[in-house]
């Protein structure tokens, strides 16, 4: 019997302890501070916030809202900060049928505030939405937050719960059978490395990827900080790419610590394959696999740079490691050093679109033949649109939904980048160009009763044929 390292020896040890710890997840969905009518209240008023940690004050009472009546055929889902940090954040349901466009029909209340709301997606029966806490970890808080939609236009908060090793959520694809995959960018503690953490369809967490000694030790040895998720279900192969050490957008911080790789995964084992490297990506933000390719190539961003990538993952390399990552695309001066670039691809794989978030800007591509891509946009032009961050294109492929908004943490942060706070709904012409058009307001609307709003993510429901409804 071979003889294992100490540290392999300590790896063992651990990952027998999170194998046998079913489910993982914690829950303390308050915060620490239980509220305490006529005194919490006050409390929020003049504590200030610590260094990388916060005061877990209970979230203020929410304002009342009255719902809307209107049953649209598209409705838009909104994973929504309040402005002030110190009112529940929420899930916005909003109309964005023409005749309603920007009615807002209900808000759904987290029991928490200051979560900076993240990510947004549906689960694969489209019953439940999952929205995750990029900063619930200074209030240790929840950090992942379920809804139930199985009423479109009455979603209700259905649960929330955190993972042991990893915490700060980014990207979440759902599990055909049910339950999600989760990135989860920062240790428990905010630093590297990070986990891909799995639910089941009860959405409780069961594992933190990886738990093998061999893969522990390979995020152990360099930086691993997923934030980028895609999942080839078909050939059986997952794709993360690093971006930050979360830790170090944090004051006091020497400047965000950021990564230039990608890492491949087999899906039904759930262990690491290879660690592919962009050079000086300077952020690898996002990843996704370009659907119908025939080798199952992905588009990645990397921030520093301004550039696309496209991942070959079955491809090898010169030193026989598998998967080889060539430049795509330069998306120009405005893209570099642009702190997020994130993407969409549409279901056809013939249109990638790129929000280039300091630059103001939204890229387009015609990518159908990868040896001759297009630039469908003026990349020189000024778009009306301040710091866009998530993209995603309708079902039906007429709009691309934007919204003007990536991180703000104050004081305590490196990152508070410039943003107008609105959901663009943006007409996709015939080509792919784009056509800016519609916005909803969510400053504007929420300014009285909770300081303003912070829309990040969205996700799309089409009820036009209600046989058939679709989302993404």
């Amino acid at each position: 019997m071979p003889v294992l390292s100490k540290s392999a020896a300590l790896m063992t040890g651990l990952m027998a302890f999170v194998s046998n710890a079913n489910p993982l997840g914690l829950s303390i969905p308050g915060g620490l501070i239980p509220h305490i009518p006529g005194v919490t209240e006050a409390l929020v008023g003049i504590v200030p916030p610590l260094p990388i940690l916060q005061v877990p004050t209970p979230a203020l009472p929410s304002p009342e809202f009255t719902p809307s009546d209107i049953k649209p055929k598209k409705i838009g889902y909104f994973w929504t900060g309040s402005g002030d940090n110190n009112h529940k954040d929420f899930l916005a349901t909003v109309s964005l049928d023409d005749d309603t466009f920007g009615t807002f029909i209900e808000i759904t209340d987290v029991p928490t505030s200051g979560n900076s709301p993240h990510h947004l997606s549906p689960s694969a029966d489209g019953k439940t939405l999952l929205g995750g806490g990029l900063l619930s970890i200074l209030k240790t808080q929840d950090s992942a937050f379920y809804f139930d939609v199985s009423d479109p236009y009455r979603p209700k908060f259905l649960k929330s719960n955190r993972a042991i090793l990893s915490n700060v959520v980014d990207e979440i694809r759902a599990k055909p059978d049910g339950g999600f995959f989760i990135t989860y960018m920062g240790s428990a503690l905010g630093t590297s490395p990070g986990r891909l953490v799995e639910t089941d369809a009860d959405y409780n967490i069961i594992h933190e990827w990886p738990e093998d000694v061999e893969g522990t030790l390979n995020i152990l040895g360099q930086q691993f900080s997923p934030h980028g998720l895609s999942i080839d279900f078909e050939k059986d192969i997952i794709l993360t790419s690093d971006f930050v050490v979360p830790l170090s957008i944090l004051k006091p911080s020497l400047g965000p610590v950021y990564a230039d790789t990608l890492v491949l995964w087999t899906l039904s084992t759930r262990k690491i394959i290879s660690t592919i490297k962009i050079p000086n990506g300077g952020g690898i933000q996002d990843v996704k696999f370009i659907p119908g390719n025939p080798e199952s190539a992905a588009l990645a961003t990397a921030v520093a740079s301004g550039e696309v990538w496209v991942i070959y993952p079955f491809r090898k390399n010169a030193d026989g490691s598998q998967g080889v990552a060539e430049l795509l695309y330069d998306l120009g001066e405005k893209a570099k050093k642009s702190v997020a670039i994130y993407s969409d691809i549409s279901d056809d794989g013939r249109l990638a679109y790129f929000s280039i978030t300091l630059g103001n800007h939204v890229a387009a591509l015609d990518i159908s033949d990868l040896n001759n891509v297009k630039r469908l946009d003026d990349e020189n032009e000024q778009q009306p649109i301040i710091g866009p961050h998530y993209v995603k294109i309708s079902p039906d492929k007429k709009n691309l939904l934007v919204t003007g908004y990536f991180v703000q943490a104050g004081d305590i942060s490196v990152f508070n980048t410039p943003a107008d706070y609105k959901a663009h709904w943006i007409d996709i012409n015939e080509d792919g160009s784009l056509n800016f058009n519609r916005t909803i307001d969510f400053e504007t609307y929420f300014t009285r009763d909770r300081g303003g709003a912070r829309p990040h993510s969205s996700v799309i429901f089409d009820l036009t044929d209600p046989e058939n409804p679709v989302w993404y």
